[in-house]
């Protein structure tokens, strides 16, 4: 599936996060500023009666006798004992924090859940990975081109390395939880202690089989901690099992590197992505294969989609992006009135996005795509119509058996990791519930810039496409022949700053037979 369909709860796109936002800023820290409001007027209260009540105390009981002769204290005397003290108690009794805590449970529904958490601290790690970015880095806000107040503490490093950790992650755990040492040694005040930093660190250096750091972070903790309940023991086990090693390898020990861990330090494991290195490469904008005898063959031209009558008065301009397969940008395609508007229909309805079982042809949630998106239909409002019918008049396909114009919004951390558009042989009842044929093209809108990352990468050829709003990329995604052009493997690379809207059309097979008529040859 293409780059904008399926949404992962582990990952909150700005979309969703702003009306958290707006909720905790504008009505809970209201709330709260009226809780604490109401809890010193109240204090007040009671201090103004205890400054009476001194007064009183004080005159009264200097002579009781003659306080008493007078009737006006008598009376005012029976009154405050009386009426005005069930006040006071009743006032005492009273609990301000009952309406914050109220609307506290009203809104605690809309609010992260423990899941969204992890999903957002592997969305930082997907994003130190994919940019080859330290810990350090992310720690102090230190993003490429971005200038930012956004730190994070001691504290904030640690829970994300025990988020790590309690994945089994110990690549990212030890990562995080170094930078959390360092901080907390450079002298930064904190609620975790050193010596649960060591000790989630010294098991996860343990983990990455690095012995003698283990061993050195261990004894640091045994020093902190002599009674620390698992220490004493990991040591002598660390220590027995760096001696059995060395021993049936005949050599000597040697003390762990006095070099801080950090990006570089450890092996990143391999994982189920064969071409993870080239797709994360040309994330960063490195790799890409475009050479100079390529760029000489790419053009850039009016479109007119072949005399169509919507577009001879104003044809669109077209630029080449790749050779082979061949794909193209339109620019200023859609204006900003109509992106404002595809994103007011679709923000209600942005939801955890599916992909399609490619066995059963059933939608389904999936764990390698982290966006929201939204369907829409050209009768829901002429914009959406419009923009399905200047699809039709440039690309010269029909879009009668599309599927629908679909919305997505890629927040920080949002991806689409290498995937195909079309449906392979071994899945050959991907779409058969459509009754459409396979994806022949796909046509991808751009409706925002992204001030870091997001482009759309084909690592099998090395091309990297940057998003620039208002513009649109095509290709197709089979050969005229039907077969599936498995060079248009693509994938959304992570958002590393801002937000990224697109939205797209994927076009099918019936109806094409005579706009695209069959080639001779199975690469036509």
């Amino acid at each position: 599936m293409p780059e904008i369909v399926v949404m992962n709860k582990l990952m909150l796109t700005l979309s969703s996060v702003k009306p958290l936002i707006y909720l905790h800023i504008c009505e809970l820290v209201q709330s709260l500023r009226e809780y604490i409001k109401a809890e010193e007027s109240k204090l007040a209260t009671v201090k103004s009666w205890a400054n009476k009540l001194d007064a009183l105390t004080r005159v009264s009981t200097a002579d009781p006798e003659g306080y008493l002769a007078h009737p006006v204290n008598a009376y005012k005397l029976m009154k405050r004992l009386n009426t005005e003290w069930s006040e006071l108690e009743s006032l005492v009794l009273q609990n301000p924090a009952d309406g914050f805590v109220s609307n506290m449970s009203v809104h605690r529904q809309y609010f992260p859940d423990e899941e969204d958490e992890t999903g957002a601290a592997k969305a930082l790690m997907r994003l130190q990975d994919t940019y080859q970015l330290d810990s350090e880095a992310f720690s102090k806000g230190k993003l490429p081109g971005v200038h930012s107040n956004a730190v994070l503490t001691v504290d904030d490093c640690f829970d994300m390395g025990k988020t790590a950790y309690n994945d089994a992650d110990y690549y990212h755990a030890v990562l995080w939880l170094q930078q959390a040492l360092k901080q907390l040694d450079d002298g930064e005040e904190a609620v975790v202690s050193k010596a649960d930093i060591l000790d989630y660190l010294s098991y996860s250096v343990y983990q990455m089989g690095d012995l003698p750091r283990a061993i050195e972070l261990t004894r640091r903790l045994v020093a902190i901690d002599p009674s620390h309940q698992r220490a004493g023991g990991n040591l002598r086990y660390f220590e027995q099992l760096l001696m059995k090693q060395l021993r049936e390898m005949n050599q000597d020990y040697q003390p762990p590197s006095e070099e801080p861990i950090q990006l570089g330090t450890y092996s990143r494991p391999k994982d189920h992505l064969p071409e993870r290195e080239s797709y994360e490469a040309l994330c960063r904008g490195e790799g890409i294969q475009m050479t100079e005898a390529r760029r000489s063959r790419l053009f850039c031209r009016y479109h007119d989609g072949k005399r169509n009558p919507h577009l001879l008065l104003k044809p669109v301009k077209e630029e080449d992006e790749w050779d082979s397969p061949h794909i193209v940008r339109y620019l200023d395609l859609l204006s900003d009135e109509e992106i404002e508007k595809i994103k007011e229909l679709a923000k209600p309805r942005l939801a955890r996005a599916t992909v399609r079982d490619p066995k059963t042809g059933v939608l389904t949630t999936a764990n390698y795509r982290v966006s929201k998106s939204a369907w829409l239909e050209g009768e829901e409002d002429p914009v959406i119509d419009r923009v399905n019918q200047r699809i039709e008049a440039i690309t010269g396909l029909t879009v009668e058996t599309a599927e629908l114009l679909q919305v997505a919004n890629y927040g920080v951390g949002g991806q689409y990791e290498p995937h195909f558009d079309f449906s392979r042989k071994d899945e050959p009842d991907a779409f058969k519930r459509l009754g459409t044929g396979n994806r022949v093209a796909t046509f991808l809108n751009y409706m925002s810039d992204v001030e870091a990352g997001g482009a759309t990468v084909f690592p099998d050829f090395g091309a990297a496409i940057w998003p620039r709003k208002g513009t649109s990329v095509f290709w197709y995604n089979l050969f005229r022949s039907g077969e599936g052009d498995y060079r248009t493997r693509h994938a959304a690379c992570p958002v590393l700053v801002g937000s990224k809207w697109v939205s797209n059309k994927w076009i099918h097979e019936r109806g094409q037979e005579f706009r695209r008529p069959c080639g001779l040859t199975e690469v036509d």
